[in-house]
């Protein structure tokens, strides 16, 4: 059987200032406040790449979410962390900024909380994600006023964060003149 390699988060307050560091998991048991990224890729039609989540994530497994969701790793920068993740899941990357924060806390079903000072970064992509079958099940281009609708229909089938932050990328003009 493969050992997995422990991974950490940084542990912040709630005006993003470091505290500390935690395994992954510990912070996710104790429902910890902790560095984390949601990446949203536009195409030049305006549509939304959003992924499926892989079955066997910790959790939120076989839910649709943004792009990319991730922590930073200790020592290392949300710019380098967003571009990171972003080549290690969907097999690209693009230039991306920042478009805002938010702070949000979630309790699982699994017994894990999410309690995550999440920056949104937003980009534009063209071409054909090369998905990491380890990380994700599918992926789609989707227009916002079609994912809008089903998440209304059927919102247990997205992620919790992208629940959240989608109103706030969507009225944010600027995000999407990109």
């Amino acid at each position: 059987m493969k050992r997995l390699k422990k991974q950490y988060v940084v542990l912040v307050n709630p005006r993003n200032r470091k505290t500390g560091v935690a395994e992954k998991i510990k912070a996710h048991r104790d429902g910890s406040l902790h560095r984390a990224f949601s990446i949203f890729i536009f195409n030049s039609r305006g549509e939304l790449l959003i992924q499926q989540r892989k079955k066997t994530k910790y959790h939120s497994g076989g839910l649709w979410s943004n792009t990319v969701c991730s922590h930073p790793r200790p020592g290392e920068t949300y710019a380098r962390a967003v571009h990171r993740r972003l080549r290690e899941e969907m097999g690209f990357d693009c230039p991306m900024r920042r478009a805002f924060c938010f702070i949000y806390r979630a309790p699982f079903q699994n017994g894990l909380i999410e309690n995550e000072y999440d920056c949104v970064y937003v980009g534009r992509f063209d071409g054909i994600p090369h998905d990491n079958p380890a990380e994700i099940m599918n992926w789609k281009w989707v227009t916002i006023p079609a994912l809008r609708r089903d998440i209304r229909k059927r919102p247990w089938k997205y992620s919790v964060w992208l629940k959240i932050a989608l109103p706030r990328v969507k009225q944010s003009r600027r995000i999407l003149s990109y």
